[in-house]
């Protein structure tokens, strides 16, 4: 490959992760081309991409990006899994094509510096909740005390609004069963 062809593939990969934050890395080795187009669509459909790229051109790419430290992870043949999605549904993802297919081998994910090896690092990853999940647990943590401060606020004058109701209604039935004055 010449140096220009270098430079070029080494730009383009840095405008496609220049946004990337998070990244899970597979190897393509001994799957077969269905099985990958396979794995691919099931990326595609959830915002992921699947980028299989010469080692030493990605590493030369990420010298201006903010996904560094997860070099380790780059021997041999290597496929980048990135996306819009959080990690942890990326590692779902990875771990149910994994389930289809056993000789997809899953070598880790990388994201706020950490780099997760290997597929415990994967099992490790698809736990953590996803920026929705996490946005769910801290409203409902939030709101919360403020239910149960409600619900302490309104049951007692639920209980006395149904005390007075029921004087209410047994006023309206004796009123009713009384005879009415003889007129005069």
């Amino acid at each position: 490959m010449s140096k220009y062809v270098k430079n070029l593939v080494t730009t383009d990969l840095t405008k496609r992760l220049r946004e990337v934050d998070a990244v899970a890395v597979v190897s393509p080795r001994g799957i077969t081309a269905t099985r990958n187009n396979q794995i691919r669509r099931k990326l595609r459909e959830k915002g992921l991409r699947m980028l299989v790229v010469k080692n030493s051109l990605l590493k030369r790419g990420l010298k201006d990006l903010k996904l560094k430290g997860f070099e380790p992870l780059l021997e041999g043949p290597c496929a980048l899994v990135f996306g819009k999605a959080s990690i942890s549904a990326i590692a779902r993802l990875l771990l149910d094509a994994k389930k289809e297919d056993d000789k997809l081998e899953l070598r880790g994910a990388f994201f706020d510096g950490e780099v997760y090896v290997g597929v415990k690092g994967i099992e490790q990853v698809s736990k953590l909740p996803t920026r929705e999940e996490a946005v769910a647990l801290l409203v409902g943590g939030i709101l919360g005390p403020g239910r149960k401060l409600a619900a302490a606020i309104k049951g007692p004058g639920g209980r006395l609004g149904g005390v007075l109701k029921s004087v209410e209604e047994k006023a309206k039935t004796k009123e009713a069963a009384a005879p009415a004055p003889a007129a005069a």
